[in-house]
């Protein structure tokens, strides 16, 4: 089990991470988050941490943009979390490894949603549908995906917590979670927007990773 923490804008924070064995930060570009990192980091701080894989969270921003931002912050993947269609991912997975996010509600198939992806795209990413785009801090029915086979890397989001961590285990044990890569953590882990509460962080991944 991998652990993502999402919407990071602090770069003593994110220097931290590695050292409660979490495996990713996500940096946000979408300029209409409160998490946008931009109001708080430079490309420059970005690009010098690399103590932990990197991933850029983009909303329906051009490919240009988006190539840009991988190679200006050295981002190790990007997640995207938008209407992007399969032939944009395609055309971003060329160049760096992409997960795409899907928002989900109660009547959705995942492996309808998943499957003009299937060839273009490294990774999936499930979170629950809200008003807006990006997460939404809404749990998640993991249920959902119960009887699916996603046939890729995915990501687990929406409104993950702490005492999740007994369920989470029960989840691993789904044969789709067979394909669980990590899970993604943000908002229920915050003192504020994009200012996490590190302890929680730390004492979550402790529980999940067995550390």
């Amino acid at each position: 089990m991998r652990i993502k923490v999402c919407g990071m804008t602090q770069p003593e924070q994110v220097a931290q991470l590695a050292s409660f064995g979490v495996a990713f930060a996500g940096f946000i570009f979408y300029p209409k988050s409160p998490r946008y990192v931009f109001k708080h980091m430079t490309t420059t701080q970005i690009r010098k941490e690399n103590s932990i894989n990197k991933v850029g969270v983009f909303v329906n921003a051009p490919i240009e943009e988006v190539l840009h931002m991988v190679d200006e912050c050295r981002l190790h993947m990007v997640q995207l979390h938008g209407d992007e269609s399969p032939k944009y991912c395609e055309k971003i997975a060329d160049y760096v490894s992409v997960v795409k996010a899907f928002r989900m509600s109660e009547n959705d198939s995942p492996q309808w949603m998943i499957r003009p992806y299937m060839d273009v795209c490294d990774m999936f990413m499930f979170d629950t549908m809200g008003a807006g785009y990006g997460g939404t801090g809404k749990k998640f029915d993991w249920h959902m995906l119960k009887d699916n086979v996603i046939g890729k890397p995915f990501f687990l989001s929406g409104g993950l917590e702490p005492g999740d961590e007994g369920a989470l285990k029960d989840f691993t044990k789904e044969e789709v979670s067979k394909a669980l890569f990590a899970i993604d953590i943000n908002s229920k882990f915050e003192t504020s927007p994009g200012v996490k509460d590190l302890e929680m962080v730390k004492n979550f991944a402790q529980k999940i990773l067995g550390i």
